[in-house]
């Protein structure tokens, strides 16, 4: 289930003031993967550069919560951010200090955008908490991971490069991203088939464009033209029948 564009801004919005806002947020517009966005270290993430390093992520195994390398090769990389994500990630880290003071000794700090003081402790905890989330919205129910379903298509929409999709991504091939993303929104193949629509000067294509321009200033005109007349004088009948009431003079 990948969500609409409509649907992501109306979770992001319903969230907007979620201690995790800025995880929702950042999984929805640049596709990390859970276990990356919860193992995403502060030392790798610079937002002065808008930019992110994918460097590790937290993988579950029964009760046990580790740190792993990215899922494959191609997982190391560089993600660019945008103005507004850079932003939440700023708030969110304006907030976590705060807690941190408040919590005093208590405080366990890891090092993690995302964790800290127990706030978020593994992958699975992001989706029990995700799905709740979703649940309170009333919108189609989606796990966690097709939010990064959704950051792919929402790329595509926006008719990003395959590659620069395939690498934010950290697919090892566009040939994935193809596979697994491109028909996801059918909007996108709209586009697509409308873009190449254009390049080819059909005709029949010409002249119907010609016959409905032609047909749009015919109606201009005869709405001008009604638009000119005077006003309608008054009904002959009625006046007659007016005049004859009239009394005559008298004498």
């Amino acid at each position: 289930m990948v969500w609409t564009p409509k649907q992501t801004g109306a979770l992001l919005d319903f969230v907007a003031e979620d201690r995790l806002y800025a995880m929702w947020h950042l999984i929805a517009f640049r596709g990390l993967r859970r276990g990356e966005a919860c193992g995403q270290p502060w030392s790798e993430t610079n937002l002065d550069t808008h930019s992110l390093t994918v460097s590790s992520q937290l993988v579950q195994d029964g009760w046990e919560v580790e740190a792993s390398d990215p899922k494959t090769d191609s997982g190391y990389r560089v993600v660019a951010l945008d103005d507004d994500t850079v932003n939440v990630l700023k708030q969110h880290r304006e907030r976590r200090d705060a807690d941190r003071k408040e919590w005093g000794p208590a405080w366990m700090e890891t090092g993690l955008v995302f964790t800290g003081g127990r706030l978020l402790a593994a992958p699975r905890q992001g989706d029990r908490l995700f799905e709740r989330l979703v649940a309170a919205t009333g919108l189609p129910p989606i796990r966690l991971h097709d939010l990064r379903h959704g950051a792919a298509t929402l790329m595509l929409a926006a008719d990003i490069d395959i590659k620069i999709v395939s690498d934010t991504l950290g697919h090892s091939d566009t040939r994935i991203t193809r596979d697994i993303y491109q028909s996801v929104l059918p909007q996108v193949g709209k586009n697509a088939a409308e873009a190449t629509a254009k390049l080819v000067p059909l005709q029949r294509t010409t002249k119907s464009e010609k016959a409905a321009r032609k047909a749009a200033k015919d109606a201009r005109k005869d709405k001008a033209k009604e638009a000119d007349k005077p006003k309608d004088k008054a009904n002959p009948q009625a006046d007659t029948k007016k005049k004859a009431k009239r009394k005559k003079p008298q004498k």
